[in-house]
């Protein structure tokens, strides 16, 4: 247990737990202290130097970010010296820095610009030391430019504690210290799974997603082509934000409005399909739970767990749904079920997804995903990257009246929109497979046990038929190893898995935590939005997946049923195993149903 400490922070009095640092304490009594390494859901690296502050008694200033706090201690926070000191650190960060702010897509957003504007850097009036260096553009979902990078480490610190993927890293030493991949051979050459949480975490415009957007616009322009749009659970809760909104505004009749006005053609909902998911995916553990089979299931519907899984796992891949993700269905079904009933020729199609997550820029371009005979996904946008198309279009997103989608693969259940939080996808889950082994609905649709922060989350579930069903969520690809550790673990030793059903999300949080969500986007605001989506959930008619009429629609007029033969070749995929050192395909360990 913490012992208490006296402190004086500016001159006021405090008794404080003395396990905490002085930033840590000065945040919770509204004493800034200006920072550009550190971040509250990081441990700190006191790289950058900035956060010093002065403690009497003591002849040099210390970073608040890791010092921690002790009795008598009396800390001044702001004073000529420590802004001198501050000014002068900023100056040569910017001396050694790619300063081309307004082109720059952190523009506005960037930690470095706000902390030298705050503390009255010009500039223009510095020496320019930088040798600029080649941008990496070699991944498919994220750029890297180096020239704009301040060695701050956080996106080492998340991609390596938090990930534990390990594709960054600090190179050389000294003055000539950087970020980098092994043997600098680029961010497509590295075991990175493109989760984008190094984009999230990043103070400037060093990492970010490849951007589509010009390619998307290009194509709502031309009239030879029909542009559909789908958007994923987790844009309604976060697009607010950004707009002035209070943080959690949930807004999907807004989003559509925008869509529209931007000029797509088509603006239909992933939330259809995340329940088209669940009918799939819990069909396919109930065959499992009905079969005795000791292996668990393994939701398939995030594409930074899933490369995960093939670089670090391949041996579990037979544990992993077949399910394609929410978006790859909408995908397939865009080009094959949607051009049938529209008679649209599906080679005039283009299919736009709007993903929180700059791993399904990457999933979009996996070769196995074409079974509608093109591309099923031709281009995704992040979150920002729409953002960023509203503001270009000049809409005034927070005073749009509010329109509904198109009528065919649009209508969403709350099960469908509670997959943007980590736990929904279980939860949605097991609303419906009960429904599939009991032929009645669960009474109580609310799994409490599977929600919440909570790295790793276990409940059971009681279903008639089958007795108590054990499931797991993990989020953040840490928790992942932890869960997927004791699966190994429980089949080496007993044959048996701990769990029947496991959902693993790669982003902390889930996808309202994704690679491609706004700036800002630490844990409290991944929190506020997936208590959003739930409070949606509450307020549609329809909560369970087995209820959407248009899902119901789909599987009478054109699949069958869940997991027949048309569905297993559109809605379903496998997986293949790829090198640890670079994360490029060594072999392929499932197979695809025939």
């Amino acid at each position: 247990m913490a012992k208490t400490v006296n402190i004086w922070l500016d001159g006021k009095h405090l008794e404080v737990p003395d396990t905490m640092t002085i930033i840590e304490v000065a945040d919770q009594n509204e004493v800034y202290i200006p920072r550009l390494c550190y971040h509250p859901d990081l441990p700190p690296t006191a790289n950058c130097g900035v956060c010093v502050v002065e403690i009497v008694g003591n002849p040099t200033p210390k970073r608040a970010c890791c010092t921690p706090v002790s009795e008598g201690m009396k800390l001044i926070t702001n004073s000529k010296k420590l802004r001198a000191y501050r000014k002068t650190l900023v100056e040569m960060i910017l001396s050694n820095h790619d300063v081309s702010c307004p082109t720059c897509v952190a523009n506005n957003k960037c930690e470095l610009q706000t902390l030298a504007n705050n503390l009255g850097v010009d500039s223009d009036a510095l020496p320019n030391i930088l040798e600029k260096k080649p941008v990496d553009e070699s991944s498919l979902s994220i750029v890297r430019d180096i020239n704009k990078c301040i060695a701050c480490g956080r996106c080492i610190n998340v991609c390596n504690e938090t990930q534990t993927v390990y594709a960054l890293t600090f190179a050389d030493r000294g003055i000539n210290t950087h970020i980098d991949t092994a043997f600098s051979l680029g961010m497509a050459n590295s075991p990175c799974v493109n989760c984008g949480q190094c984009t999230v975490y990043c103070p400037t415009g060093a990492l970010h997603e490849r951007s589509e957007l010009d390619a998307v616009w290009e194509a709502i322009l031309d009239p030879d082509k029909h542009v559909i749009v789908q958007e994923a659970p987790s844009i309604r809760v976060s697009l607010g934000e950004e707009f002035g909104m209070p943080l959690g505004s949930v807004t999907p009749k807004k989003m559509y409005a925008a869509l529209r006005r931007i000029g797509f053609d088509s603006v239909m909902d992933t939330n259809f399909t995340a329940d088209l998911t669940i009918m799939e995916e819990g069909t396919e553990c109930v065959t499992k739970l009905k079969a005795g089979e000791k292996r668990p299931l393994i939701t398939s519907c995030s594409p930074g767990w899933i490369k995960f899984m093939e670089t670090y796992y391949p041996d579990l891949a037979d544990c992993v749904s077949t399910a394609k993700s929410p978006m790859s269905m909408f995908g397939v079904l865009a080009k094959t079920y949607y051009a049938q009933e529209n008679n649209i020729d599906p080679a005039k199609i283009v299919s736009v997804a709007i993903m929180p997550c700059t791993a399904k820029k990457f999933e979009a371009r996996r070769p196995e995903l074409r079974d509608s005979g093109y591309q099923d996904t031709d281009y995704v946008l992040t979150t920002r990257e729409f953002i960023r198309m509203i503001k270009e279009a000049g809409i005034d997103f927070a005073n749009l009246p509010e329109e509904e989608p198109d009528k065919g693969m649009s209508f969403y259940s709350g099960a469908g929109t509670i997959f943007g939080a980590t736990g929904g996808v279980m939860e949605a889950a097991i609303r419906s497979a009960y429904y599939l082994v009991t032929g009645k609905d669960l009474e109580n649709v609310e799994i409490q046990g599977v929600r919440g922060l909570e790295g790793v989350k276990e409940a059971s579930v009681e279903i008639p038929g089958f007795g108590n069903v054990n499931v797991a969520v993990a989020h953040g690809l840490s928790n992942a190893r932890k869960v997927l550790d004791r699966v190994r673990e429980g089949l080496a030793t007993k044959g048996e898995s701990p769990w029947h059903f496991i959902e693993i999300m790669a982003c902390p949080g889930g996808c309202v935590g994704g690679g491609g969500q706004p700036y800002g986007n630490d844990i409290a605001s991944r929190a506020r939005r997936g208590l959003a989506l739930y409070e949606e959930d509450r307020s549609l008619p329809v909560r369970q997946s087995h209820r959407n009429p248009e899902v119901l629609k789909v599987y009478e007029k054109f699949l069958g049923q869940p997991n027949s033969p048309l569905a297993l070749k559109l809605l379903h995929t496998y997986y293949f195993k790829r090198s640890v050192t670079n994360g490029q395909v060594v072999g392929q360990v499932t197979h695809k149903h025939q």
